[in-house]
């Protein structure tokens, strides 16, 4: 399985944007589908983002289509979450999560490997 280090989490205003970016380990990174979900306090984890091996295909949750951005580069074995015009509801730890396959995918159980997180607080 690869191993997944989110970074790029931190404390930003209402309207402004920050910058997700997962790491990723070994030399297959291409083969895998990534995704991006949030769990806020007391509540079930929820699909964000997703992004195809290529980066030929993107789904969002609705809740931050046109705000969020997901993108790869596969030579760099990273993956990114553009967040822009933040909301206090987009609190939440983001999670970065891979799995081996050739469309994207928008549900957690169907993930086999995932990061430690990383805190993003949205203030008003």
């Amino acid at each position: 399985q690869v191993q997944l280090v989110e970074s790029g989490g931190g404390l930003v205003q209402a309207g402004g944007s920050l910058r997700l970016s997962c790491a990723a380990s070994g030399r297959t990174f291409s083969r895998y589908a990534m995704g991006w979900f949030r769990q806020a306090p007391g509540k079930e984890r929820e699909f964000v983002a997703a992004i195809t091996w290529n980066g030929g295909y993107t789904n969002y949750a609705d809740s931050v289509k046109g705000r969020f951005t997901i993108s790869r580069d596969n030579a760099k074995n990273t993956v990114a979450l553009q967040m822009n015009s933040l909301k206090p509801e987009d609190t939440a730890i983001y999670y970065c999560a891979a799995k081996i396959g050739s469309y994207y995918y928008s549900t957690a159980g169907e993930y086999n490997s995932w990061g430690q997180g990383t805190q993003v607080t949205v203030s008003s």
